[in-house]
């Protein structure tokens, strides 16, 4: 579905990816994991079309994304939820899904997703009139990951999805991921929670210092020396 080949990105003079290359697959859940400023948040930014690389390619089913405008891809079908959820704050949660459908596809179904949405985050259509910047931590990451749902990807994105959210919280989160994830909609998601992250993840790739050390399926990757010692505490 996603092909990343030898992608390198710079901030300034910092190279932040070096000779990236991944591949994702559709039906599965690809997790991207590393320690901070590992280069994780701005591949998927890469992916986006947020940030331009100047060598290497990202194709999307056979389509080449060097050159595509961010909002092109999203209705090309990937959707980004970023870290820190970005939500629009004095808008309601309702407005703020609405906005999530962006694409013109989406937009024509906007009424039969939310109710989707809402199934699956019963909690945002309790609070579908409320200003989004009043929901707690965990209801605002469900908003954002709702939110990238509406657009109706085929593949989404997801940044640290668990930060600052309690470990009950965490793993109804992870649980969603689950339930989305059989709803059809391949994932790749970047995260800090190593242990949950590779119970859902079917393929693994480690991330450091912007390139990609390893990669494998995740029961592969998670009996690997370096993992279970750097990242598992084994």
């Amino acid at each position: 579905m996603l092909a990343i080949e030898n992608v390198d990105c710079y901030y300034g003079d910092f190279q932040a990816l070096r000779d990236v290359t991944m591949e994702i697959r559709e039906g599965q859940i690809v997790a991207l994991l590393g320690p901070n400023a590992a280069g994780k948040s701005t591949t998927l930014t890469a992916i986006s079309g947020v940030i331009k690389y100047p060598s290497g390619r990202i194709t999307f089913e056979g389509y080449d994304l060097t050159h595509v405008k961010p909002e092109k891809i999203v209705a090309m079908g990937i959707a980004h939820v970023p870290e820190g959820r970005r939500l629009f704050n004095t808008l309601t949660v309702k407005e703020n899904l609405e906005l999530g459908a962006y694409p013109k596809h989406a937009r024509a179904r906007v009424s039969d997703t939310l109710e989707q949405v809402y199934a699956l985050f019963p909690v945002l259509q309790e609070r579908t009139n409320q200003q989004a910047g009043s929901l707690s931590g965990g209801e605002q990451q469900m908003c954002a990951i709702a939110r990238g749902l509406m657009a109706q990807p085929r593949l989404l994105m997801i940044d640290e999805m668990s930060l600052g959210l309690s470990p009950i919280l965490v793993k109804q989160m992870f649980d969603m991921i689950r339930r989305i994830a059989e709803s059809g909609v391949t994932i790749l998601l970047v995260e800090q929670q190593v242990h949950h992250t590779m119970e859902v993840a079917d393929y693994t790739y480690i991330m450091e210092k912007g390139h990609i050390m390893l990669s494998g399926p995740t029961q592969e990757i998670a009996g690997h020396a370096h993992v279970k010692k750097a990242y598992l505490g084994m």
